[in-house]
């Protein structure tokens, strides 16, 4: 068990649901009745392949969308359902959200300090422009910019400059969560580094909590406390990073891992790749229930699918 989790979750989801309805007859389960906890300081990591509702799972908690069904409990606080006023002011102010797309989420025709400054203004933060200022030209320091882009505009950055400039947008409130949707997957590898390494250095200095959305398992690796795999709109395992990487038992997660490329030329070469396709092996998400391994180590299975892929691990 971590440190951080002797204390009460910051973030406790539990049955969230977000479904879609497209047609008369015919309704999206984006997601499908997910539970987790996030507690204090740390970085959860969502990971799963397009489309398994990793990035609807954070729109839904920040309220970008009207969650279906489940309760989430954000510092105490009931943030699902009719949001009272007071308690979606306190959302707004300590939940904020690092978007994929650093382009497509800045104002083009807004300078810098505007965009940075936004959530500033919106509640009332600062008593004066000097304030507003001072704060914007600090937390441009911080994640490496000069206080001279706070008069430039968006496209006179180069891509992981205006995810910079996202990340210092989400971190002037100086929120307890951070909600990062794939903050790095639309950047060059070698910018992702510098990005990722921000963040870290951030939540050591701020004592920032992450949900660290993303498909890159390596990335997660890196940055994570804990992992979920999403797949379908179920997470259908959960656990430390060690125990992830080190002890998967679903074999969706196995997939995952088998698919990670390896530095060592001669290993990727013997590399083999695993094909999981839950039909063929009759996995029905629905009918499993939460499988504990360990007290941070669970697995979503019938008892039947626990037994089988527990003896394939040699338990």
């Amino acid at each position: 068990m971590t440190e951080n989790m002797m204390q009460q979750p910051l973030l406790k989801v539990q049955g969230l649901k977000q479904y879609f309805r497209i047609t008369r007859k015919y309704t999206t389960k984006a997601v499908d009745g997910i539970s987790f906890d996030i507690y204090p300081g740390e970085t959860y990591g969502l990971v799963g392949e397009s489309g398994s509702g990793k990035s609807t799972t954070g729109r839904s908690i920040i309220r970008l969308y009207d969650p279906t069904a489940g309760d989430v409990t954000f510092d105490g606080r009931t943030i699902s359902g009719k949001l009272t006023k007071d308690n979606e002011e306190y959302l707004r102010t300590n939940m904020q959200m690092i978007f994929q797309d650093p382009m497509a989420c800045l104002n083009p025709r807004t300078k810098v300090k505007e965009i940075i400054a936004q959530g500033l203004r919106i509640h009332h933060i600062c008593n004066s422009e000097d304030e507003i200022d001072a704060k914007v030209n600090g937390i441009l320091e911080k994640v490496g910019l000069s206080k001279e882009h706070a008069t430039r505009f968006p496209h006179q950055f180069s891509g992981g400059q205006r995810q910079r400039i996202g990340i210092a947008r989400a971190l002037i409130m100086n929120p307890k969560l951070i909600i990062a949707d794939e903050p790095i997957s639309a950047l060059d590898v070698s910018i992702q580094a510098q990005v990722v390494n921000l963040m870290k250095d951030i939540q050591q200095e701020m004592g920032t909590t992450y949900l660290f959305i993303a498909h890159d398992l390596s990335m997660v690796k890196y940055i994570s406390d804990r992992i979920g795999v999403m797949h379908l709109g179920h997470i259908v395992e959960t656990g430390t990073t060690d125990e992830i990487f080190d002890n998967p038992i679903h074999p969706y997660t196995k997939s995952l891992l088998s698919a990670i490329p390896h530095p060592n030329p001669r290993i990727e070469k013997s590399r083999v790749a695993l094909v999981y396709d839950k039909d063929k092996e009759g996995v029905d998400y629905t009918k499993g229930v939460i499988q504990t391994l360990s007290d941070t180590h669970r697995v979503l299975a019938t008892d039947e699918e626990f037994a089988k892929w527990s003896v394939e691990r040699g338990y």
